[in-house]
């Protein structure tokens, strides 16, 4: 890669490693970023170019380092890769997931569609392939803030269990039961894409619109990641699958969520 940016060849930023970007939202300073990385050079290098366009930004070389960090000071953003020694990138993203009401980003390899269908299965919202300009970098972080800003606040008053299919989805503790109260694994990206079909009762939502309200990421041409997660949520909610009737396809247009009294 040729070229530079702020006085660095872009091949700087061609990593070996791939990263995961976190974006907390919730009561933090915009601008506080933390890099969480092994390689001293990348750290480095994050670090002057962020820092050089106004981000206050904190280094951690592990997942160890990186809950020090946060014991600290809550950052807007988490740059996470995802090869640490340890615990890997994914398993710290779960991590972080599970305890904060983040957004994510992850950044994979031009061609590693595995990764990013991990990534989304941890609940990312976004992703960038590498070797990238770290001018889109930016942009991209920008402009998830930005959208995340622009999020309604939730209302306190949650919706009590939703019926959807033979199973339960309960808005408020984020979880799935059966007709027996027996809870049904789900996973973030699941649970946020059967919340905003049960929003949209008998309204037909592309995947454009899933994906946005999802996980605040515009649809790519041929991304399926909608499509598999939704085949997933059939296995789970469906009696028989293979004809669904809770969520239903509208051929070249999306899904559309049936509710059972309607």
């Amino acid at each position: 890669m040729g070229g530079s940016v702020g006085g660095w060849g872009i091949r700087a930023i061609s990593f070996a490693k791939q990263f995961v970007v976190v974006l907390y939202t919730a009561r933090m300073e915009p601008t506080r970023i933390l890099v969480v990385d092994d390689d001293p050079s990348v750290r480095r290098m994050l670090t002057e170019y962020l820092s050089a366009h106004g981000y206050e930004v904190r280094e951690a070389a592990s997942g160890a380092a990186m809950r020090a960090e946060l014991e600290r000071g809550t950052p807007a953003v988490v740059l996470l890769d995802i090869g640490l020694p340890g615990e890997d990138g994914l398993s710290l993203a779960r991590y972080l997931r599970e305890r904060h009401d983040v957004g994510i980003i992850m950044v994979t390899g031009a061609g590693d569609v595995v990764d990013r269908v991990a990534g989304l299965e941890v609940g990312a919202d976004d992703y960038i392939a590498k070797p990238f300009d770290p001018r889109e970098l930016r942009a991209r972080l920008k402009s998830v803030l930005r959208r995340l800003a622009a999020k309604p606040e939730k209302k306190s008053a949650a919706t009590a269990k939703v019926s959807v299919g033979r199973c339960f989805l309960d808005m408020k503790s984020r979880t799935l039961s059966d007709a027996k109260g027996h809870e049904i694994p789900i996973t973030a990206m699941e649970f946020e894409l059967l919340r905003a079909l049960v929003q949209h009762p008998n309204q037909v939502l592309s995947r454009d619109q899933l994906l946005t309200m999802t996980r605040n990421r515009e649809w790519e041409p041929f991304d399926r990641s909608i499509d598999i997660r939704i085949t997933r949520l059939r296995r789970k909610l469906e009696d028989d699958p293979a004809h669904p009737r809770a969520i239903k396809t509208v051929r070249g247009a999306g899904y559309m969520f049936i509710p059972k009294d309607k």
